[in-house]
């Protein structure tokens, strides 16, 4: 429930169009539920302005479902990552509004319209197997009612596809640059912008890669201007912070 929820329901009790044990039983799970796996925390909403989000790895489908329904019961929007296809259709089983993108694993129900209107996210990889990460920041800043841009494959060893897309990349208020290997994409992209740019290493390379920590370490020591990182393939931190900036 956020604030203009809460504001609407005293509201409504002060006039008399919701008995006052009515509105007790619609904040008893404020400030969380409690589902015995998890207690859903409902306070997420007018604390940050958006609902808890669901990280589904290592939870069981069942688990996954119960924690959905029980944000979209409340009328918010869902968003859950790191879901499997059969997370996706058990949820859909019960919340027909449920929508799933394979690649970034994230599925998404819109109950409200939520919309930023201040500018757009651009999200650049450098390679097309970037893709999955970049997904998963997609998503997640476009379920945060963000307009988002992508530019795909446009890494440091091709570097005129990078040049190809300056238009759209320096327009953007917030760019997130999502690249594996060395990580060299942010670096250069932070040299090209004069807008805040969330690093995103991924664990895509060969051996001395070690699953992405060559491309954090890169990133950590960018020696470009305003160059933030998150964690190794942590698209959705980088999709959430991206849209924070762009709502200030």
């Amino acid at each position: 429930m956020d604030k203009n929820k809460l504001s609407d329901l005293f509201n409504k009790v002060k006039d008399g169009e919701v008995s006052v044990d009515d509105a007790v039983d619609r904040l008893k799970g404020l400030p969380f539920d409690d589902l015995g796996f998890a207690k859903v925390d409902n306070h997420r909403n007018l604390r940050q302005g958006y609902p808890e989000v669901v990280f589904c790895q290592s939870k069981t489908v069942e688990q996954v479902v119960a924690i959905c329904e029980n944000i979209a019961q409340k009328g918010n929007n869902v968003l859950a990552t790191r879901a499997t296809p059969k997370m996706y259709e058990a949820v859909k089983g019960k919340l027909s509004k449920a929508k799933y993108n394979k690649m970034a694993r994230v599925i998404t129900i819109e109950n409200e319209k939520v919309r930023v209107d201040k500018g757009y996210i651009a999200v650049v990889t450098g390679g097309t197997s970037d893709m999955a990460v970049a997904e998963e920041a997609a998503e997640t800043a476009i379920a945060l009612g963000n307009e988002v841009r992508t530019v795909y494959d446009a890494g440091v060893a091709g570097i005129h596809r990078l040049f190809a897309n300056l238009e759209t990349i320096q327009g953007a208020r917030v760019v997130i640059a999502v690249a594996g290997m060395e990580g060299a994409l942010a670096s250069v992209v932070g040299g090209l912008v004069d807008k805040p740019v969330i690093a995103v290493p991924t664990s895509v390379g060969y051996g001395a890669n070690f699953n992405g920590l060559s491309a954090l370490l890169t990133m950590l020591n960018s020696c470009s201007s305003g160059v933030s990182v998150v964690n190794i393939d942590n698209g959705f931190g980088a999709g959430y912070l991206a849209s924070m900036i762009n709502r200030m």
